[in-house]
């Protein structure tokens, strides 16, 4: 059951749809029911957006857009710098909210608030440095001058595994570039991204340039945007096939497109690695997140010679986290977000075993409510069980052997993904050579988290294209535009 302060910050959370400045119904009425995923009990209802919402939501930020894009960049840095600073001041209630609507134990959604946060003062200081260039044609008839505008309106899509961080890095660089945009947080975990619509108010976002709607009908709200002529750009956090089916639809107006979708992450672990380092990374490489995230670790790939030790070590660490609910002290893993999430981990596990794996630790659903799955290490894996071909979003961890270089490299591209891969390994000329082999938009060398407000995020192949964060991030919501000028 939730506290009385749980209650009391729940209630303090906005439940409508915010349109052009201010909160409103559903305009039918409906609305989502929002669960703990631990217990199955609903915290509370949000408003559940039709087309028409949708549409009203795209009418306001088209109207903000010219007068956003001519607010000085030092003013929108500045709105930025003060939504750090607010979110970081209140990172206790930010936290909580997180693990009340999608789970994850209070120490994770400290450090997301903390990494989320980070983004927008990263972009605060990226708002006044977006420049063009000025030079002179090789023929001397001509001056060059290119120069960088914002695309214009955009349409967010994010999802529930990341309720802050997967808004703070779209909504940063968007704000800095000077665009307007339309939010829709998944249906799972709305809350978080209401209550950050509130601060932004709060910080100085004038009326239409943010613009977020919660709806469970997704397909038939967000289509007719994406086919609106006014919409520019679409950006798109989540599974590969429903990323495919919104390219598709975003070639009818040409948009500008940014997709960061599924993953398959090969961990790596070479003969001459520092096993202990190496499954300090595991730890982290796999149950940040409670393996929910698209760079969890999901094929654990280690050299014959140090498989048994590696196997065993990482196996004791994983027996030793503690399951429940995340509001609770001393809890290292909370539940999975829902019970169709639990399902296909046990489905994948179930058919792994069946396939010969062994099962060092976990292997099953646990606990009397909410939607848990033990933490589990699986030995022997085949390489033709699903669970080393799909993204498992789940506490798993598979393991197989490789015997050289070019098996393990051969193993970790056997893929259609490509967002990260880890490696570990004491040898900085195989850290060159496996980096530069590895068919991955992201890789981490002796290390388990490769995300960094400050680093491009993002993959090749099935896993996307685009990247937030870093420099590059801001250029995904500008467009360039040269200026011939005869003098």
């Amino acid at each position: 059951m939730a506290t009385e302060s749980e209650k009391t910050l729940i209630d303090s959370v906005p439940t409508g749809l915010f349109i052009g400045g201010q909160w409103r119904d559903s305009s039918d009425g409906a609305t989502i029911k929002v669960e703990d995923p631990a217990t199955g009990e609903v915290l509370t209802e949000v408003a559940d957006a039709t087309v028409a919402d949708g549409t009203a939501a795209l009418d306001a930020a088209v109207a903000a857009q010219a007068d956003w894009a001519a607010t000085p960049p030092r003013d929108r840095g500045e709105i930025l710098r003060r939504a750090f600073e607010a979110i970081t001041a209140r990172a206790d209630d930010f936290a909580m909210l997180m693990t009340l609507e999608m789970g994850k134990p209070l120490a994770e959604s400290r450090g997301e608030v903390t990494y989320g946060a980070e983004f927008f003062r990263w972009f605060s200081e990226e708002a006044v440095r977006i420049h063009g260039r000025w030079s002179t044609a090789p023929n001397g008839a001509t001056r060059l001058m290119t120069m960088k505008q914002p695309v214009g309106p955009t349409l967010m899509i994010t999802p529930w595994n990341f309720p802050l961080a997967m808004g703070t890095r779209k909504i940063g660089p968007a704000l800095a570039a000077g665009c307007t945009m339309v939010v829709k947080p998944a249906s799972q975990t709305p809350l978080t991204m209401l209550a950050l619509a509130d601060l932004l108010t709060e910080c100085g976002v004038p009326a239409g340039v943010l613009n977020v709607i919660t709806t469970h009908r997704t397909g038939d709200v967000m289509e007719p945007l994406i086919r609106d002529p006014r919409l520019r750009k679409l950006t798109f956090t989540g599974s590969t096939p429903v990323g495919k089916a919104l390219v598709e639809q975003s070639a009818e107006q040409l948009l500008r497109v940014s997709m960061e979708l599924g993953g398959n992450a090969p961990f790596l672990v070479f003969g001459d690695a520092d096993v202990d380092k190496a499954v300090e990374g595991a730890m982290l490489a796999k149950m940040r997140n409670i393996g929910e995230a698209c760079t969890a670790a999901n094929r654990f790939l280690v050299h014959e010679s140090v498989v048994e030790e590696f196997s065993r070590k990482f196996a004791d660490r994983m027996a030793k986290l503690t399951v429940g609910r995340g509001t609770e002290d001393g809890v290292t893993v909370g539940p999975l977000i829902d019970d169709k999430a639990r399902a296909k981990v046990t489905e994948l596990v179930d058919e792994a075993r069946e396939k010969g794996a062994t099962v060092l630790v976990g292997g099953s659903a646990t606990g009397d409510r909410g939607y848990f799955f033990e933490p589990t290490v699986l030995a022997d894996v085949p390489t033709d069980a699903r669970l080393f071909r799909e993204e498992i979003f789940g506490p798993v961890a598979p393991i197989s052997t490789f015997s050289t270089d070019d098996e393990a490299i051969a193993k970790a591209n056997d893929t259609e993904y490509g967002l990260v891969a880890y490696a570990f390994t004491e040898s900085l000329s195989r850290v060159i050579r496996v980096s530069e082999a590895l068919e991955f938009g992201m890789v981490g060398i002796n290390q388990g988290i490769v995300s960094n407000p400050s680093a491009p995020f993002g993959g090749v192949k099935h896993s996307g294209f685009g990247r937030e964060g870093g420099f590059e991030g801001i250029e995904e919501y500008l467009e360039t535009k040269y200026v011939g000028i005869a003098p």
